[in-house]
């Protein structure tokens, strides 16, 4: 499969600024690329200041001394210098500087100009609120698989001016070789990336960047907004933890720990994001968000659950691990540090009076098991659905989840959190992606309502409709009676969310968009969910 001929630029315009971006981008050109290649972006928002990021390429490459100017509109009438950096090929020639000394819950636009002169294109950024409670607005984001289709619900929320930040709770990119995920048969004319194998070394992991960087969409959306970012599995390899991943052959791709420190390395890089693993972002006087990292640093391995079913006896082992090796305290999502750390900043939180505490993971919380009616799903359907549907399944009698690499491997921890946030009061909400499926959960811990999670539907990746033969509403109806901490679900949509804070709510929006098998930007809100202080569930 090959790129089509692309456009080389056109002008995307947004209010009064105006933005180049690519229209589309051959494979060849990214390997040659020279100036701003990469349009830019911002992140790691504070009260007085913001992370700026672009990439610049000299012409006979090297090294360049970039720099930076801010100004309160988009002619740059009054310009503000903010910065220098020099950079070249020992940080694949990307920038990122932090402007400081800036004026709270303002938005600014932002340009690098280069050694020679030339500008880059014109970014729009906004800082976070010092104090107050006045409403803000987040469009939450996961799982964007270049060959899977259009990032379409990139575009709809770029020009949605509601928003002052954008959220990113992993999977920016997928890892894999061209291929294997998607298949040739699902795979999108002309989404292909490169390069063309897995990503293991510092080379493979800044292309991967910049093949789904060079995406307009993308962008578009990094410009608009500043971004919170966190990674998940797929910007290192599948079903990653401290120490290896499903995705990862030692025999062929090498120690698991350069390619690990390969894949951080790169998108810190790339991303506009600051070298700390977890960090606090305080929304004036309404909210803190909190950014975790539950893959990397501190993560135990996932159980593998595979081989109880092939066991003598399957419901004695099964019956095993429940009552064993499943509830050890020692297994880890985040590693007692950032434990520790998550708790006490949370209940800082909450002493300060701040009215929500809004935690960012991976992977979803919520207890979620095969129901029992789901063998009728996968009648006609390959092989591989029909065995993993039976196995969760059987797994549900005895109540085990279907998924082990989320939170529900990890049960002991999972009751660590939720018990620190009931002794320290306050209003958790957890928001998380990685499914691919939309889904509302009121988390439960030791009988009492606990704490309210959203979980965003995919950017592209498919979700439950690429491997069942019903209806979506069967599906989600099934789901819902199974589980009962599952209010709602959706699971064969794609788009994002758009999360909405204030004083008296903290409301959840599905936008569900039209296709992605076009670059359509049209979409619609799917399904709304609130919870209100003090409620701990989502009203009815």
């Amino acid at each position: 499969m090959q790129f089509h001929r692309r456009q080389i630029i056109k002008t995307a315009m947004f209010g009064t600024g105006a933005l180049l971006l690519p229209d589309w981008v051959r494979a060849a050109d990214l390997l040659g690329a020279r100036g701003f290649t990469h349009g830019v972006a911002s992140g790691e928002p504070g009260a007085h200041e913001i992370l700026l990021w672009t990439r610049y390429v000299p012409t006979a490459g090297g090294v360049a001394d970039v720099a930076v100017e801010l100004s309160e509109t988009p002619e740059f009438a009054r310009a503000m210098a903010a910065g220098t950096m020099q950079t070249g090929p020992w940080r694949d020639h990307t920038v990122k500087i932090v402007a400081t000394g800036l004026t709270p819950a303002r938005t600014y636009y932002y340009r690098f100009i280069a050694p020679d002169g030339s500008k880059s294109p014109v970014g729009r950024t906004r800082t976070l609120p010092a104090d107050g409670q006045q409403p803000w607005r987040a469009a939450v984001f996961s799982c964007s698989n270049m060959p899977f289709g259009w990032f379409n619900a990139y575009a709809h929320a770029a020009r949605n001016d509601a928003f002052d930040c954008t959220i990113h709770l992993g999977d920016y990119f997928y890892e894999y070789a061209p291929g294997h995920y998607p298949l040739p048969k699902d795979s999108l004319a002309g989404r292909t990336v490169l390069p063309d194998a897995n990503t293991v070394h510092v080379a493979d992991y800044r292309l991967r960047y910049a093949s789904y960087r060079a995406d307009p969409d993308l962008q578009a959306l990094h410009a608009r907004f500043p971004m919170i970012a966190q990674w998940d599995d797929h910007e290192s390899a599948n079903d990653s933890w401290a120490g290896g991943a499903q995705h990862h052959d030692p025999a062929t791709e090498g120690d698991w720990s350069v390619r690990k420190d390969a894949a951080m390395q790169v998108y810190r890089e790339w991303m506009p994001v600051s070298e700390a693993p977890w960090k606090a972002y305080d929304i004036g006087g309404l909210a803190t968000l909190f950014r975790t990292e539950t893959r990397l640093l501190g993560r135990t391995q996932q159980p593998d659950v595979a081989p109880l079913f092939q066991a003598a006896d399957p419901i004695a082992a099964l019956k095993a691990f429940r009552d064993g090796a499943w509830q050890d305290p020692a297994a880890t999502m985040m590693g007692s540090e950032q434990e520790a750390w998550l708790a006490s900043a949370m209940q800082a939180s909450v002493k300060s009076g701040r009215p929500w505490q809004i935690v960012g993971f991976g992977t979803i919380m919520g207890e979620t098991v095969m129901p029992a009616t789901a063998q009728d799903w996968v009648r006609g359907q390959s092989e591989q659905a029909a065995r993993y549907v039976g196995s969760g399944i059987m797994a549900a009698k005895l109540g085990l989840p279907f998924n082990y690499d989320n939170w529900g491997g990890y049960p002991a921890a999972r009751a660590r959190f939720l018990r620190s946030v009931q002794a320290m009061g306050g209003n958790t909400v957890v928001i998380s992606g990685d499914s691919h499926n939309a889904w509302a959960y009121n988390l439960r811990q030791d009988g009492q309502a606990t704490v309210v999670e959203f979980a965003g539907h995919s950017v592209t990746s498919p979700g439950f409709e690429h491997d069942v033969g019903v209806a979506p509403q069967t599906v989600a109806a099934g789901l819902v009676a199974a589980n009962p901490e599952l209010a709602w679900c959706d699971t064969a949509q794609r788009g994002y969310m758009a999360l909405t804070v204030t004083p008296q709510a903290v409301t959840n929006e599905w936008v569900m968009m039209d296709t992605i098998d076009q670059r359509n930007a049209a979409g619609r809100v799917g399904h709304r969910a609130t919870v209100r202080p003090g409620r701990h569930a989502m009203e009815a």
